[in-house]
C-alpha cells in the first residue's frame, strides 16, 4: 500500500507551521550540540558582546534557511527535490537550537527583526523554487557557499577563548558546505554573475542590521 503525497494545502500549512516555530523559538536539535558539554570559561564583557553579536548574526541566518528551504519545498512537487530540501532543513533546525541555546548562554538575545528576515527570505525562495529544478538547486549551491564564507568570517572574529561559540559556528561551515555539495551533485545550475551580487549585498545587509538589532 502506498502512501498519498502530502497536497498542497498540507504543504501550506507544515510550512506555516514551520514559521511559527521557528519564530517563537520551538524547536529541538536532532544532535548533540557540538560545544563542549561544560563551558566554563569566564569571558570578558567585550569578548561577550561580540560573541553574542556574532551569533545572533548566525541565528537571523538560520532563520533565513528555514524559510528559504520551506519556500522551496512548497514551490516543487518534484518528491525526490522535496525530501532533498526537508534533510537540509533538519541541519538546519539543529543549527537554530544551537545558536538560540548558545546566545542565551552568553546573555544575548535573537534578533528583533526575525519575522522581517523569515518573510524576505521565504519569498525569495518561493521565487527560486518556481524558477526550476536547476536553478533552485544553484540558489542552495550559491547561499550556501557564501554563508559558508561568512562563517569562515566568524571563525577568524571570535574570541579564542569561547570554545562553544567557535565548536558551534565550526560544524555549521561543515554542514553548509555539504548541502552546497549535494545540491551541485543533483543537478544546480550556475548563477549569473549579477545575481550572485545581489545575494552578497541582501547578505550583508542582513548580517549589517542582525549584528546589533
Amino acid at each position: 500500500m502506498t502512501t498519498a503525497p502530502p497536497s498542497k494545502l498540507d504543504q501550506a500549512l507544515s510550512c506555516a507551521d514551520n514559521a511559527l516555530r521557528t519564530l517563537a523559538g520551538a524547536y529541538v536539535a536532532s544532535r548533540i550540540s557540538p560545544a563542549p558539554a561544560a563551558d566554563a570559561v569566564d569571558l570578558t564583557d567585550g569578548q561577550r558582546r561580540l560573541s553574542g553579536a556574532l551569533m545572533r548574526v548566525n541565528h537571523v541566518g538560520e532563520v533565513c534557511a528555514q524559510a528559504l528551504y520551506n519556500a522551496q519545498t512548497l514551490a516543487t512537487s518534484d518528491p525526490a527535490l522535496q525530501r532533498h530540501f526537508e534533510d537540509a532543513a533538519r541541519d538546519e533546525s539543529d543549527h537554530l537550537a544551537w545558536t538560540h541555546r548558545r546566545l542565551r548562554e552568553l546573555g544575548d538575545r535573537t534578533s528583533v527583526l526575525n519575522p522581517l528576515w523569515y518573510a524576505g527570505a521565504f519569498g525569495i525562495g518561493l521565487l527560486a523554487g518556481r524558477l526550476g529544478t536547476a536553478i533552485s538547486l544553484g540558489f542552495v549551491a550559491e547561499t550556501e557557499r557564501q554563508v559558508e564564507q561568512h562563517l569562515q568570517s566568524h571563525l577568524e572574529q571570535l574570541p579564542a577563548a569561547d570554545e562553544a561559540s567557535r565548536a558551534i559556528v565550526q560544524q555549521m561551515k561543515q554542514d553548509e558546505a555539504r548541502h552546497a555539495a549535494d545540491a551541485r551533485q543533483a543537478g544546480a545550475a550556475e548563477l549569473p554573475a549579477p545575481v550572485k551580487l545581489a545575494m552578497r549585498l541582501a547578505a550583508k545587509v542582513m548580517t549589517r542590521t542582525a549584528h546589533r538589532v
